[in-house]
């Protein structure tokens, strides 16, 4: 986020880097949902780095997928005034992601009212918002594998579904691109990302320009029968920003919510192939059957 005066610079959303040069984290994590299970630290029957491989691949698959589906986006960024637990301010957001008339990829604003986190003092800055479009909703394809160490945790139920733990953090940063640095929850079965926790970084620590981001938790649920698709992104966390050429330092509590609906394939000539499969016209409808994403019971948390 962009600071208003007196208020230092501030970014929302997803899981904030501890500071460079400082002492302190730049924010306080929030606990992980109540339906995870026991963690099993035994190894997989199949070999990690061969898991790693064929879970990429799949998500490789998923992110062709994704990318012929039509969505809708429903963001909701909130400052937290602890003394009363109202809200101070807040961004809100309704977006549908769809093609226009040549089939190119595009987002199409429904309703967003004026923001009043400048009441609070910020503003939502370009890596909010890119982590809005592309970092919670992470995946973590074959291209994008070598970017990141993948290190294997154990197994855990994440409700009814059996998954393999993997922490996932960049290897180098780049400038101007986002990172999940984290830990994810891959379907046993499926080898899809079902559960992601963590924060996109880098952040920005530097006095007077501080860009930082709450943790966050993304839920997948599986929608067409056989890919899992984002469904619910929660992100909450008390950041702290250092006091400094004329402001104080203080800590906001930021409040996040991303809603993904109404998913719906995109007719094109385009083949989604789903373990070698066609599965492009195979009667599936993602309207129904969906299965219950995991870490909340029967649906995702509200």
């Amino acid at each position: 986020m962009r600071s208003c005066g007196w208020i230092a610079v501030v970014s929302l959303l997803a899981m904030a880097a501890a500071a460079a040069g400082q002492g302190k984290d730049s924010f306080t994590p929030m606990p992980l949902d109540a339906g995870f299970g026991r963690m099993d630290l035994s190894q997989p029957a199949t070999p990690v780095d061969q898991v790693i491989k064929e879970f990429a691949a799949k998500e490789t698959e998923f992110q062709d997928a994704l990318n012929h589906y039509t969505y809708r986006r429903t963001a909701r960024v909130q400052v937290i005034d602890d003394d009363t637990g109202k809200v101070k301010g807040e961004y809100y957001e309704v977006d549908d992601v769809i093609f226009n008339p040549d089939g190119a990829r595009t987002e199409k604003v429904v309703y967003a009212p004026a923001s009043t986190l400048d009441q609070a003092g910020i503003l939502m800055s370009p890596s909010d918002l890119q982590d809005i479009q592309h970092g919670y909703p992470f995946v973590l394809t074959t291209a994008d594998l070598p970017q990141y160490d993948v290190k294997y945790v154990g197994k855990q139920r994440v409700d009814e579904v059996d998954c393999l733990v993997f922490d996932v953090s960049p290897k180098v940063i780049e400038k101007h691109k986002r990172y999940l640095n984290g830990r994810i929850w891959v379907d046993a079965t499926d080898l899809q990302i079902v559960v992601t926790n963590g924060r996109m970084v880098p952040d920005d620590t530097k006095k007077g320009q501080e860009d930082l981001h709450p943790p966050f938790m993304t839920w997948r649920q599986q929608i067409d029968g056989h890919y899992w698709f984002p469904v619910y992104t929660k992100g909450e966390g008390m950041l702290h920003f250092s006091g400094g050429y004329g402001y104080m330092a203080q800590d906001v509590h930021i409040r996040d919510v991303i809603k993904y609906t109404d998913y719906k394939r995109f007719g094109s000539t385009t083949k989604i192939i789903y373990d070698g499969q066609d599965i492009t016209n195979n009667g599936q409808q993602p309207s129904g059957g969906q299965s219950p994403a995991p870490g909340s019971g029967q649906s995702p948390p509200k």
